[in-house]
């Protein structure tokens, strides 16, 4: 029984030894790091635009959204700090809200330093509208491009209401006020009303487009069909400069901007304390387990992926 105890206290004292080394390792020194590394020093500011934008930056359709007032702030921020000499935007989005869209393209028209985007596999739509204030768009050759179009599609469930006996009790005071709604189908004359108003924030995109890149009007219009481009397709249309990637971009603000190095800083929104301490305690958890499980489980099976 003694014997017993013994072991056991071993046993304790060995796990409590085990899991105070795993913290120490994965959340007492990753915070450390993560708090106190300090400002990043460099001289081209690298902004990603990664995902759906939107106002906010909440989930869109389970993807990480783009927040436009944080690309806008990171450009502000860009543009008065000194030793950034150039912005670059790294654009993977297929476009989101108009609005957001615009005003993030305002921001970079209004800055003074030159920006370069990037378009890495989408740069299309509220994304193109993005990298079309840019001074220069940079676009792999299959990236999806252009895409100059508005949409405004909704699912209608009247008729499969009707099947079911499930009726739409409708009571409005102005009666325009439920126009969109899904239980019920649009008339005529509300159609009109909806592709007018898609129609004006179409052509507020193309008329960006082409004071953005110095394009007439008529040409603008003659390819913002909503169609996308491939890279290589954009640049023959001219909504692009260049085919290429991130090395591509260095290489032209080296020649373009007479820079001898590149050394960049990523502007993207800061974890706060306990955003940081939630990451690193999930991964202290995973490693424990991954840890203590591969002594067993690595031993009897080697094909895990």
């Amino acid at each position: 029984m003694k014997k017993r105890e013994e072991q056991r206290g071993r046993l304790k004292t060995i796990l409590l030894t085990i899991a105070s080394v795993f913290f120490v390792l994965f959340v007492i020194i990753p915070l450390t790091f993560a708090l106190f590394d300090g400002p990043q020093r460099g001289n081209v500011a690298k902004i990603p635009i990664e995902g759906p934008i939107t106002g906010n930056g909440g989930n869109s359709f389970g993807d990480v959204a783009v927040s436009s007032s944080d690309v806008v702030e990171f450009i502000e921020s860009a543009d008065e700090d000194a030793q950034i000499k150039a912005i670059l935007l790294e654009i993977n989005s297929p476009g989101g809200s108009a609005v957001a869209s615009d005003e993030i393209a305002a921001a970079i028209k209004k800055t003074e330093k030159p920006v370069v985007a990037v378009i890495r596999e989408a740069g299309a739509s509220g994304g193109y509208w993005i990298a079309s204030a840019a001074d220069h768009i940079i676009a792999n050759r299959m990236s999806i491009t252009g895409s100059i179009g508005v949409i405004s599609s909704y699912l209608e469930f009247s008729g499969l209401m009707d099947k079911y006996g499930v009726g739409y009790q409708r009571l409005v005071a102005g009666d325009r006020k439920d126009i969109g709604v899904p239980l019920r189908k649009l008339d005529d004359e509300e159609q009109k009303i909806l592709q007018g108003k898609l129609n004006r924030i179409h052509a507020f995109f193309m008329q960006g487009v082409a004071e953005n890149r110095g394009m007439k009007m008529s040409d603008v219009e003659k390819i913002a069909t909503g169609e996308f481009y491939l890279g290589v397709e954009a640049l023959e249309l001219g909504l692009v400069d260049q085919l290429g990637d991130e090395d591509t971009a260095e290489k032209y603000l080296k020649e373009k901007y007479d820079l001898e190095t590149i050394e960049y800083v990523v502007y993207q929104k800061e974890l706060g304390f306990l955003e940081l301490l939630t990451g690193v305690v999930s991964d202290f958890f995973f490693n424990i387990g991954e840890g203590m499980a591969s002594v067993f489980v690595k031993q009897t099976n080697q094909m895990w992926v």
